[in-house]
């Protein structure tokens, strides 16, 4: 036993000699958090009393430039993002993961960008004769038109954007939805054609759409390859000499734009904001112009990529700020903050988030409705332009009716209450908002079709449904296809035209409600996959629409209510009808399935009732004797069928609703 404790302690020295030779005590801990962040930060850091700290007054406006980087869905953004955070050693190479910026899953599982991120990189560049240090804020905004909100106000704090155009796919949909975006804000546009290292590249190609699109002198193009690191050398220094510097003025009051928030556990709502005019101080106080709340700014700084407190944000910069608001709901995004008790003009451009596709999301389980109920509200922290109420359903029980920016959003928010917060839920099939005006005058907005009256009182004199603007870039060989599904789909041809001889470009006015289920599908499938789909709000227009119930046994299921066109109704009542025959089990009494727009039914199926075979027990006889056994079961179903209730089951409507 001495001998084991003599060796425990021998052991205990040991361990603790090769702790104190390793690790620094607990006083160098902001030195060695100096020298880590020196080792790859082509800026060095200034030390103070608080720790290392980046003095941010050796950046005056004319050494700020802001961009962004715009492109079609995978044609290299955040790659590209990557490669210049590596080149201006703000990470190092191969440190943290690929897409660096693109921190939710759902980003990496698509490829695409959900949540706005900003980066400020420091880079020295030989600008007018001499070595300069300027301060590069890069602003990386998402692509789809679902967040053409967020991207606008994004592009309000920048000067300048990178277009990125794969080498081999060319100018996709997004890409021209992009540009336009930009080329509204006045922006310089950097075009910059990546991938070249592609075996299947065509950079020339790529430049004559670029020259026949945009007008873009292809001279001005750079050729990059985010990859292989090829041509990289030559984007900061054409984001530093094309894009101007910010036009704010230092000596004005404080005016600050919102581009982005979100919720931190521990510190709370985390804003993203853009200085235009004058300076912030940790300590300051700051008012809203949307809101007229007031707050005390308790930490500033930047994201150098992370957070990193600076004390104060000069004008032209890009920070974030910790203010003490309780919800994402007081950070709009689009506002503009300033100090209070001085009186500003609030930048413009600010508007509430503008719903287009609405659903219905219920429990899987109906005892899981508190459990959904919390998990949309931990959701919407960090996603403020989710509208949500409160609804109930007779078929599904307690749920919410929530509205989206679009389809995306939607498909979106769904996948992250499923991968964050591991919530199953049944989603109602998409409706967008429709108008309808009655004789007496009135007017009624239309969220939930199960609230448009099936009989009204007053006569039904017209019906607004909102559309869209659709761009649409395909191979020429599918043209007549497209040109097809888009006709039954009720689209308007706008414009028609080749961009070279292999790829046409297509704008139509088509309903919103077309699109909303499976119109990208069906498009990618007629193509090949070739196709490339975007579209824009436009304005409503006049429709014949008319509310189409399902009955079960005379019944109606709210939950399955839906608005068509009148052209349509038949086929999708019969659809309707057939797809539920299949997925509701058969009950001890007769079920009929019918689709009916008002009191005029329009299809009808029949799923008949599990019968025990009340003959088994005749051996011959009479045929009187049969056929009176056969009414006494008949009657003991009907009177069954009075009183019975068809029991749907969940799996059901989770086949018969949900969004493909």
């Amino acid at each position: 036993m001495t001998t084991f404790k003599r060796a425990s302690r021998a052991l205990t020295s040991k361990l603790s000699a090769i702790y104190t030779c390793n690790f620094h005590p607990v006083t160098s801990l902001s030195h060695f958090s100096y020298t880590h962040n020196a080792s790859f930060c082509s800026r060095p850091r200034q030390n103070n009393k608080e720790g290392s700290t980046i003095d941010l007054n050796q950046y005056p406006s004319d050494n700020i430039r802001n961009f962004s980087i715009i492109a079609h869905v995978d044609h290299g953004k955040s790659t590209l993002a990557d490669r210049l955070l590596e080149l201006t050693g703000t990470i190092r190479k191969g440190h943290g993961q690929p897409q660096y910026l693109d921190k939710l899953q759902v980003e990496r599982e698509r490829g695409i960008t959900v949540k706005a991120q900003t980066a400020t990189m420091f880079h020295r560049h030989k600008f007018l004769g001499s070595d300069t240090d300027f301060l590069l804020n890069l602003i990386d905004t998402p692509g789809h038109v679902d967040f053409s909100y967020e991207v606008s106000r994004s592009l309000a704090a920048c000067q300048g954007a990178l277009l990125v155009v794969d080498a081999a796919q060319g100018v996709q949909a997004q890409t021209v939805a992009n540009f336009y975006l930009a080329f509204e804000s006045n922006l310089a546009i950097i075009p910059v054609i990546n991938k070249i290292d592609q075996p299947t590249a065509d950079p020339d190609r790529v430049k004559a759409q670029l020259k026949s699109m945009f007008d873009l002198n292809p001279s001005d193009v750079l050729l990059t390859s985010a990859k292989t690191g090829l041509g990289l050398e030559q984007v900061l220094p054409a984001a530093i000499e094309r894009i101007p510097p910010p036009p704010g003025k230092s000596t004005s009051p404080l005016r600050m734009l919102l581009l982005d928030s979100y919720y931190d556990e521990y510190k709370g709502v985390i804003c993203h904001v853009a200085i235009v005019d004058g300076a912030l101080h940790k300590g300051d106080k700051i008012c809203s112009a949307a809101t007229g709340q007031s707050y005390e700014v308790s930490d500033v700084g930047i994201m150098h990529p992370e957070l990193v407190a600076t004390g104060i944000l000069l004008t032209g910069q890009v920070g974030y700020i910790v203010s003490g608001m309780r919800s994402t709901k007081e950070a709009r995004v689009g506002d503009t903050l300033h100090h209070t008790r001085t009186v500003i003009q609030p930048l413009p451009g600010f508007k509430p988030a503008k719903h287009m596709v609405f659903s219905g999301l219920y429990p899987a389980d109906g005892s899981d409705f508190e459990a959904l109920n919390h998990a949309i509200e931990r959701l919407t922290c960090n996603d403020a332009s989710v509208s949500v109420t409160k609804e109930s359903s007779t078929a599904l029980g307690l749920g919410f009716r929530c509205g989206f920016l679009g389809l995306l959003h939607m498909d979106v928010f769904h996948q992250r209450l499923e991968q964050e917060h591991g919530t199953h839920v049944i989603s109602t099939v998409p409706t967008v908002p429709y108008i309808f005006e009655y004789s007496d005058g009135s007017k009624l907005q239309v969220q939930n079709p199960a609230a448009l009256p099936s009989n009204p009182k007053n006569r039904l004199i017209a019906c607004w449904e909102p559309t869209v603007l659709a761009t649409i870039i395909i191979p020429s060989e599918y043209v007549g296809s497209v040109i097809t599904l888009c006709a039954e789909r009720r689209g308007e041809q706008l414009e028609y035209s080749f961009i070279d001889s292999q790829r046409a470009f297509m704008k139509y006015r088509m309903p919103l409600r077309e699109i909303v289920v499976d119109f990208y599908n069906e498009l990618k499938s007629i193509t090949s996959g070739y196709a490339s789909f975007d579209y824009e709000d436009s304005e409503y227009q006049a429709s014949d629409l008319l509310k189409l119930d399902i009955l079960l046994n005379g019944q109606p299921v709210d939950a399955m209510a839906t608005i068509v066109h009148k052209s349509k109704a038949p086929r999708v009542g019969r659809e309707l009808v057939e797809k539920l025959k299949k997925f509701i089990d058969r009950q001890m009494f007769e079920i009929i399935i019918q689709a009916a727009i008002g009191s005029k039914v329009i299809a009808r199926e029949t799923l008949s009732a599990m019968r025990k075979n009340v003959l088994a027990k005749c051996y011959g006889g009479d045929f009187t004797r049969k056929r009176k056994l056969l009414e006494k079961q008949k009657e003991g179903k009907k009177r069954m069928k009075r009183v019975g209730s068809v029991d749907i089951p969940q799996e059901a409507f989770h086949e018969l609703l949900k969004v493909s």
